[in-house]
């Protein structure tokens, strides 16, 4: 008993492995299968690249002047406008430096207004037996050195001023402010180095690089279209999500890189405060590392067939389409670069409004009828489909 319980299980094992044979023997109806038309359909080209996030201004504090650091005016990571009080250095010696340097003003002023009197009186004089030549001369010249101690001593005053200033350093860009170098208490100088450092928040570059091989194909295939215009940027967060802003390519560096054969290429994003919570900032920051994804403004309208299709063996990709009969004839095809994981898109083998095998596959056998159905095709959703590819 057992062993006709055996039999019979080998029996129904070769039954079900002859099936699809059997299904095409002389004699039996054609095998089922899902067929789809060949059709042009909207692609969104894109490439994918890793992008790095830069601020597009970057300040670095520093004390002007030597002195003690009184106040901290800022919260550190805060965001701070253009001009808002930062820092306080102490200012009570350059307030009196600037009073010495007035006080020097009102002197070489005293004097050129004596030295002005002296020449006028000594040009009176000349016409007189009483006046000398050298005596004019002499005024003169005393006068002209006076106006020469008066710009001296305003200058000063004006330094002396400058100085002054120095001692409340201002935000002089727009941005956020990281975290402060230096306490309060301690004496800073020029040679201190930054007290903090101030990056901008919006709008922020995004640097990428792109291999010239991908570059050349990028150009050829945007130049007719209006060449860098033709191209958004996008970026995919670290999360995985899809930044919500979309940019622009700003700059294409002006050399390539010996070692990498790649060339650095530049977008600007926007980066506004997420909205709806102004308090949890913003979504990019300086040196985040990004996907940036260049997609073409306006779709293409490509020849394409569902990706599972085509097949591959030895000679290359191929097909069956549906000939007269409804045999199934294998067709050699060249696939384009845009192709996605849902789509194959064909630059050679096949004509618009041929139907290919979709499903079913391993029924066919070469120039053997089939009975073809038609199936539900990929990337019929509203906005066509998007051609991801890798670019570097």
């Amino acid at each position: 008993m057992q062993l006709l319980h055996r039999r019979g299980i080998a029996a129904l094992g070769l039954l079900l492995l002859a099936g699809p044979a059997l299904a095409q023997m002389p004699g039996g109806p054609p095998p089922a299968v899902g067929v789809a038309p060949v059709a042009k359909r909207a692609i969104t080209e894109t490439n994918e690249f890793i992008g790095r996030v830069e601020a597009t201004d970057r300040v670095e504090l520093m004390a002007r002047v030597t002195a003690f650091l009184e106040k901290r005016e800022f919260n550190e990571g805060a965001e701070v406008k253009q001009g808002d009080l930062l820092f306080r250095l102490e200012r009570g010696p350059f307030e009196a430096q600037l009073q010495v340097a007035r006080a020097g003003v009102a002197e070489a002023e005293a004097q050129l207004q004596n030295a002005n009197v002296t020449l006028n009186r000594a040009q009176a004089l000349l016409n007189t037996v009483a006046g000398q030549r050298s005596t004019v001369d002499t005024a003169l010249a005393a006068q002209r050195s006076a106006q020469a101690q008066v710009l001296s001593a305003q200058a000063q005053e004006r330094q002396a001023q400058i100085n002054l200033d120095y001692t409340e350093i201002r935000a002089p860009i727009s941005g956020r402010i990281g975290r402060a170098a230096v306490t309060p208490g301690n004496v800073v100088a020029l040679s201190s180095g930054p007290l903090a450092v101030i990056v901008s928040q919006d709008p922020m570059y995004v640097s990428f690089t792109v291999p010239m091989r991908t570059m050349l194909q990028l150009r050829d295939r945007y130049a007719s279209r209006g060449g860098l215009n033709a191209v958004t940027v996008k970026l995919r967060l670290p999360d995985g999500r899809m930044y919500g802003q979309a940019g622009k390519l700003d700059f294409i560096d002006v050399s390539v890189g010996q070692d990498t054969d790649s060339i650095a290429v530049r977008g600007r994003m926007p980066n506004p405060p997420i909205a709806g919570n102004p308090g949890a900032g913003r979504e990019l920051t300086a040196n985040q590392f990004v996907t940036v994804v260049l997609e073409a403004v306006e779709p293409v309208q490509l020849l394409t067939v569902p990706r599972v299709a085509v097949s591959t063996d030895q000679q290359g990709d191929f097909v069956y389409v549906i000939g007269q009969g409804n045999k199934a004839e294998r067709r050699a095809v060249r696939l384009g670069s845009q192709s996605t994981p849902t789509l194959a898109v064909i630059s050679e083998g096949l004509k618009e409004g041929e139907q290919v095998v979709a499903e079913g596959l391993q029924r066919v056998r070469p120039n053997a009828e089939v009975n073809p159905a038609p199936v539900q095709q990929p990337g019929q959703q509203p906005g066509g489909a998007s051609a991801q590819r890798q670019g570097g």
